[in-house]
């Protein structure tokens, strides 16, 4: 069976042009014109991936996120007209997992789309699960706990704590980590980089100001250290 995209965007013209050429691709495609019919749409339909403009009347982008992330971590594209930097960090700090700037050409769309889609995939093969201190990741289930405390992880959010669980000790420079991420679908820059490890930070840290795990080796990267 095909991948089912949700496309949430409040302009008309949007959404017959992204349905149209998903569909010629091969996609099965639902739509929603605001966020209170994304939420709809998202809980009776459940599609594999999203793609969410910010500027909406009802419920926004952000606000939509805010909502969703709290019970599913379906794979999130942003796609918007906003091309400020914060915009995107908000966007990211929610739990989105990409973003497109409009105008975009269709086929690196559809090369995000896919990309992401391979990461959730590939999130499935069959590994040990990695116990670093009271942080356990396991590859087969997407489950991460803390002290046995279950956590929400974005997409990309678990493959940067997979890579970093797996050399635990070892500096990663952050074009190392964007290298690595890029295997998995990563398609963002060191900044959003440095978001996503925020966002990690404060879901297993005690303290994400003094942080245990992922260190920062200032001048160069991040390490994960195994406390005691």
């Amino acid at each position: 069976m095909s991948d089912k995209i949700l496309i949430v965007d409040d302009k008309s013209n949007v959404r017959q042009l992204l349905r149209e050429y998903l569909t010629e691709q091969g996609f099965q495609v639902v739509i929603a014109t605001d966020g209170q019919e994304a939420l709809y749409m998202a809980r009776n339909h459940h599609p594999d991936l999203i793609l969410l403009d910010i500027m909406m009347p009802k419920m926004d982008g952000y606000q939509f996120l805010s909502v969703y992330r709290q019970e599913r971590q379906t794979p999130v594209i942003i796609i918007t007209a906003r091309e400020e930097e914060t915009d995107v960090v908000l966007g990211l700090e929610l739990g989105a997992d990409d973003y497109l700037v409009k105008p975009f050409r269709m086929r690196e769309l559809v090369a995000r789309i896919r990309a992401v889609l391979r990461r959730e995939e590939g999130t499935g093969e069959k590994a040990k699960p990695l116990c670093v201190g009271a942080v356990v990741l396991d590859p087969v289930t997407h489950n991460v706990t803390v002290n046995e405390r279950l956590v929400l992880l974005t997409r990309i959010e678990f493959d940067l704590l997979s890579v970093l669980m797996r050399s635990p000790g070892q500096v990663f420079t952050r074009a190392h980590l964007v290298d690595h991420l890029l295997d998995s679908g990563f398609t963002g820059l060191d900044r959003t980089l440095n978001v996503h490890v925020c966002n990690l930070r404060t879901k297993i840290e005690a303290d994400p100001n003094t942080p245990q795990y992922i260190e920062t080796v200032f001048g160069v990267g991040y390490r994960f250290h195994k406390t005691s």
